[in-house]
């Protein structure tokens, strides 16, 4: 009985070949998961690389195809109203004028309706409705900019120039200095076409952004407030928006980019009108819209490297936009640590 007893507790332990086996095997295969893990490590970083190599290159060789206009104008470049390419005379401020008048009227109209969509679609709309209302929302931003460019020139500039102008410019025309913005001959295209066919264009794209961030807040935080006995204005206002400021701002940013860029759509119902003007109904020229109309038929060295130059200055405001963005957010951050 004790002979079985000891027999049962003697331990079984595994030939030693066998367990250096074991070993060898366990080691092979952290070996090889630290192969895969410098491999991933290293594609990864280059796909990461690759961008920042893009837009170095992009910024060489505008800033090589500049070069010549830069040269021959100097800084007054950006401060030259004169375009004439027949006597070979250029200056950036009409487009640069127009590129930002245009993409501010967009904005300032998309970002509260965008954000009244949003809002309605996370915290208002009933389930039912909610679904179609989004995918309708996130198809309009998949319509090719032409298609907004040749609804504004045909369908909209006309209406616009028959029935809007005239009324804005027989009504906030009349006041004493804003209205110089609103007087001038009504032909339906113009800078204020211009920015409401963008407004158009980036409203899906900042409605669709904002919706996102939305829905990611917690239940549990909106659901408390209500609990506390705050209105779906002060639950939004106080939880919502401090929670997805990033998002918000980003989404703003992504449209703010889109409206700077746009290229067909406005050059469709801009003018594309190489001169100054006080009134929003004037016709005008963006940068996008120039470089489309004019960089084909470029016929002087001089010419090309103006067209060269818009375009880097285009990537300099955009480049300016989103840093101020990013500033602004680190701000807000810092402010909260410091609360």
């Amino acid at each position: 009985m004790s002979m079985s007893a000891e027999i049962s507790t003697v331990p079984v332990t595994e030939p030693p070949a066998a367990n250096a086996v074991s070993q060898a095997a366990m080691l092979g295969v952290m070996r090889r998961q630290r192969i895969q893990d410098f491999i991933f490590h290293k594609v990864t970083m280059l796909f990461a690389l690759s961008v920042l190599f893009v837009l170095i290159g992009i910024i060489v060789s505008l800033a090589i195809g500049a070069m010549p206009a830069l040269k021959e104008f100097g800084p007054g470049f950006i401060t030259r109203v004169e375009w004439d390419p027949i006597n070979d005379q250029f200056g950036a401020l009409i487009a640069i004028v127009g590129t930002l008048s245009t993409a501010a009227i967009a904005l300032v109209i998309a970002f509260p309706v965008s954000f009244g969509i949003a809002l309605f679609l996370t915290e208002i709309c009933p389930v039912w409705l909610r679904r179609p209302l989004g995918t309708a929302v996130e198809l309009l931003a998949g319509v090719p900019s032409i298609i907004y460019g040749m609804w504004g020139l045909f369908v909209f500039a006309p209406l616009f120039g028959d029935y809007v102008q005239p009324f804005l410019k027989s009504t906030i025309g009349l006041l004493p200095i804003i209205g110089e913005l609103f007087r001038g001959p009504t032909m339906g295209i113009g800078i204020l076409t211009a920015g409401l066919i963008l407004a158009v264009m980036i409203i899906p794209f900042i409605s669709s952004v904002m919706r996102d961030v939305f829905e990611i807040v917690p239940a549990v935080l909106k659901e408390s407030a209500y609990g506390l006995g705050c209105t779906r204005w002060e639950v939004v206002r106080k939880i919502v928006l401090p929670y997805t400021k990033t998002g918000v701002v980003g989404g703003v940013m992504l449209g703010l980019g889109r409206a700077l860029g746009e290229t067909m759509a406005v050059t469709f119902v801009i003018g594309n009108a190489n001169k100054l003007s006080a009134s929003l109904f004037a016709p005008g020229n963006s940068i996008a819209s120039t470089l489309a109309n004019e960089f084909a038929e470029a016929a002087t060295p001089l010419h090309v490297s103006s067209l060269y130059s818009l375009a880097l200055i285009l990537f300099v405001i955009t480049f300016i936009v989103l840093s101020a963005a990013k500033l602004m957010l680190a701000g807000m951050s810092r402010k909260e640590g410091v609360k």
